[in-house]
């Protein structure tokens, strides 16, 4: 060794010593660091390379981590924390040196997660550095931003087609799933869900609500609107008539034979047989004493004895049985004898006669009869009457916002408006529609209470978008049925309509034709998208319908509109979508 290092020591000595051909020998040298410095540049490009994929796979894994940071311990963080970016980080030939994680709930609930990669040089090494060390780092943070979430769904009919409404079913619980989990305190995520078919279910059970339509006497004073829920829900006091206008317009008349009002006030019955007009049968009548026929000669009196032509005359005056005597007092004191040439009672008796004394007759007066006028019974129309059921057997199903048979000019259907019990058309006008979905539930975060919702949904019905979007956006700003549960100003909010329908419209309160139906749902998609309110629509066209220009044009953009064309890819869009409403902001 000695030896090799006293040549050694000669040899360069010789060579700093030397001066011939120095230029080549300068240059030579000089390549030795230029060479060092572009095999840097490319280890370099490598690393920041490495540390995009890194950053990439940390972002990711920051929010997978987000989902469960608050129940995982320490160590299952850190455990998760380098699984999830081992699965996502791939560079053949580089080594995570490290991965931590931070879980803090101080300031707004986040995640930090670090990482470093050891990534071997190619060049670099020639100068003594065989490796470089890329870090990255990702915070998460989910503390300022909150959702509000209204599910507004097709319960009609043609669900029952193809597996849809199982389909929807599924997905919608799976949905709730993805929501509760991105919330980590309760009021971080609100969910609303509205069933709509022809109608939407507010509950039965708030009958007695200021924000429902009936048709009172109270809301329609004149009784003029027969398609409210008052006119089509009673019963007629006669006959078999199920509406008010049909129990109305028949009535009856108390005498027989007479069909209309007009004729039944105009005819009467006397009570006298045989007058068939007021005038005669009350200028007619009967006396008690018969044969008399007019009412002076039945209510004057007579006397016994003639001539005599009052009560005091008449019992004033006599008849005695013996002619000749005009006095009482005469005439009992005269008498006669059965043999008439004696004329004394003593002289009578003498001679075998008997005497009999005269008896008098006072004037008996006998009062006149009573004259009984005919009396007319005009004939009496009476109108059916027509008793609303009682509201708390409503069924809970409302039509669109408006007027009886046309929309109203302020297009209540079509906006947010708060109910006003000063205007019928803000008011939700009650039906007891036979196919009445489920009731729709208000911004909540019971998502047990969401589930037993979703799990009873039944197709049937007809189909209007409108009015379940129209509430599904008033679930979210709150008024009248709902609720809206106050926003506060340190957070920051976003609001999401998602409606999924599987059929064009058919009928809303006033149409059946779609194009009509489809011109109000346009004016609430437009006013919805105004307020800033984020909107998803799907249409599940299994049964080769049209696709909807109004579904696209109602989507907040191109990409918030889904067309599907089977039952099963509504749980793949939902979940897409859950995705979306649950992928965290990434501040870092």
């Amino acid at each position: 060794m000695n030896t090799i290092w006293t040549t050694l020591q000669r040899v360069f000595s010789d060579f700093r010593r030397a001066n011939g051909a120095n230029v080549a020998i300068t240059f030579a040298l000089a390549t030795i660091p230029v060479i060092g410095c572009v095999g840097a540049a490319v280890d370099y490009s490598r690393g920041n390379s490495v540390r995009a994929d890194l950053q990439a796979s940390l972002d990711s894994a920051a929010l997978m981590l987000s989902r469960e940071a608050s129940s995982d311990t320490s160590n299952q963080l850190q455990t998760n924390a380098l699984k999830y970016v081992s699965a996502n980080f791939n560079r053949p030939g580089t080594t995570i040196s490290s991965v931590s994680a931070t879980y803090t709930t101080t300031g707004g609930t986040q995640i930090v997660l670090n990482g470093s990669v050891v990534v071997p040089t190619d060049f670099m090494k020639m100068v003594g550095v065989s490796t470089i060390n890329v870090t990255g780092t990702s915070t998460v943070k989910w503390g300022s931003s909150r959702l509000r979430v209204a599910l507004v769904l097709d319960n009609t009919g043609s669900m029952a087609d193809d597996g849809k409404i199982g389909a929807l079913k599924t997905a919608t619980a799976s949905l709730l799933t993805q929501l509760q989990g991105a919330a980590s305190n309760d009021g971080d995520v609100y969910v609303s869900i509205i069933p709509f078919v022809k109608d939407v279910n507010l509950g039965a059970a708030n009958y007695s609500s200021d924000y429902l339509y009936w048709g009172t006497s109270a809301q329609d004073p004149s009784l003029t609107d027969n398609n409210s829920w008052d006119a089509n829900n009673g019963r007629c006091s006669t006959g078999s008539y199920s509406t008010r206008s049909s129990c109305t317009s028949h009535s009856s008349c108390s005498i027989s034979g007479y069909n209309s009002q007009n004729s039944c006030t105009n005819a009467g019955t006397c009570s006298l047989s045989g007058y068939s007009s007021q005038s005669n049968c009350t200028g007619a009548g009967t006396c008690s004493i018969s044969g008399r026929s007019s009412q002076n000669s039945c209510t004057a009196g007579s006397c016994s004895i003639s001539g005599y032509s009052s009560q005091s005359s008449c019992t004033g005056a006599g008849t005695c049985s013996i002619s000749g005597h005009s006095s009482q007092s005469s005439c009992t004191s005269a008498g006669v004898c059965s043999r008439s040439q004696y004329t004394s009672s003593s002289t009578c008796s003498q001679h075998s006669g008997t005497w009999t004394t005269g008896r008098w007759t006072s004037g008996t007066w006998t009062a006149g009869g009573t004259w009984t006028t005919g009396s007319w019974t005009p004939g009496v129309w009476s109108a059916y009457t027509w008793t609303p059921d009682n509201h708390s057997t409503w069924n809970g199903c409302v039509v669109d916002r408006g007027n009886s048979t046309a929309p109203d000019s302020g297009n209540y259907d079509a906006n947010v408006t708060e109910p006003s019990t000063s205007i019928n058309a803000t008011l939700y006008a009650t039906e007891q529609y036979s196919t009445c979905p489920q009731a729709a539930m208000g911004l909540s975060y019971s998502w047990s209470s969401m589930s037993t919702l979703v799990s009873n949904m039944s197709p049937n019905g007809n189909t209007n978008q409108a009015i379940g979007l129209q509430l599904g956006w008033m679930s979210l700003v709150g008024g009248g049925p709902f609720t809206s549960p106050a926003m506060d100003p340190n957070y920051q909010y976003k609001q999401i309509i998602i409606l999924l329908t599987d059929g064009l419209n058919t009928q809303d309160r006033w149409y059946t034709s779609q194009s009509s139906i489809d011109a109000r749902e346009q004016l609430t998609c437009n006013n919805i998208k105004a307020a800033g309110i984020t909107l998803y629509t799907i249409q599940v066209n299994t049964g080769g319908d049209p696709t909807s220009t109004l579904l696209q044009n109602c989507a907040t953009d191109s990409t918030k509109f889904y067309l599907l064309t089977s039952a099963s890819q509504i749980l793949t869009t939902f979940n897409s979508i859950g995705t979306n409403l649950s992928q965290l902001y990434v501040a870092k």
